[in-house]
């Protein structure tokens, strides 16, 4: 995968945004010298210290924050949407010209230029397999942000899993789906699990089926492209024990209520935006 420009600064070392910075190292997106990520204890600088990925570490001060601003290309801000004036103020001045990519969920475009007063913006919505290299984001740009600073960002996503640019308006969708979805199937995992060991299966044996049993699934739609439907009908055969366990899912809801699931959180989505 081809390097991008410049350095890279992160704002904010927590679990999504060294996924990204160590994705991106692994890689091979940028090279671990080329970054630096700002924390806001000296605990989180500690645990970035020992990770011994090469970056260069430093704790939070408005002279310390704004120097890595100034120095990098692209800024990830990784932080609390309620962080971002005082991030945003504590390196007042430094934010135009650089590319700045927000991955808080809910804050707007329009917002985030305010913020940092820049039109360079980007505002994505990664989710938390990409802490395992299997996240699928989705990204969508400010109105000056240029085709190659988009494509940057379509790189350092892309280390992570699979990455879509979107419009805007789509954000709160992704974010029902597969911003919150994660925790649908941890959801569905679980229960899959209770269901092994209620028929008997030990515990262990039942979750480790039922993780394996998803991942298999999951693979068989993305490497065959075949429609769910026409999977799940190849599992069914006529009066088999799958279509007896189909017919039990319907009666209880399942297809209407995962729907419902990723309509209520994008709905949230937008009240969090608008708010």
């Amino acid at each position: 995968m081809k390097t991008i420009a410049g350095k890279l600064t992160l704002v904010g070392g927590g679990r999504m945004g060294r996924a990204l910075v160590e994705g991106m190292i692994r890689a091979g997106v940028i090279e671990s010298t080329r970054v630096t990520v700002i924390n806001r204890t000296a605990e989180s600088c500690q645990v970035w210290t020992e990770s011994k990925l090469g970056v260069c570490v430093e704790q939070a001060d408005p002279a310390t924050l704004k120097a890595a601003v100034e120095s990098a290309e692209t800024v990830i801000v990784a932080v609390k949407p309620g962080t971002f004036p005082s991030v945003a103020e504590s390196a007042a001045g430094a934010w135009a010209g650089r590319l700045v990519i927000s991955v808080a969920a809910g804050v707007k475009l329009a917002t985030l230029q305010k913020i940092f007063d820049s039109k360079s913006v980007v505002r994505v919505m990664p989710n938390t397999p990409s802490l395992v290299g299997f996240g699928a984001s989705a990204f969508s740009c400010g109105p000056k942000v240029s085709e190659a600073q988009a494509k940057t960002v379509e790189q350092i996503l892309a280390a992570v899993g699979v990455v879509a640019q979107v419009e805007e308006s789509a954000l709160d969708a992704v974010t029902g789906l597969s911003g919150s979805g994660p925790a649908y199937i941890f959801m569905i995992i679980e229960a899959l699990a209770d269901g092994g060991v209620a028929a008997g299966l030990p515990r262990a044996l039942a979750q480790q089926f039922a993780a394996q049993t998803v991942l298999g699934a999951a693979q068989m739609v993305t490497q065959t492209g075949d429609h769910p439907a026409l999977l799940k009908d190849a599992v069914a055969s006529p009066g088999g024990t799958t279509i007896a366990g189909l017919a039990a899912l319907e009666q209880n809801g399942l297809r209407s209520a995962m729907i419902e699931a990723v309509r209520t959180a994008a709905a949230r989505s937008r009240e969090m935006g608008n708010s």
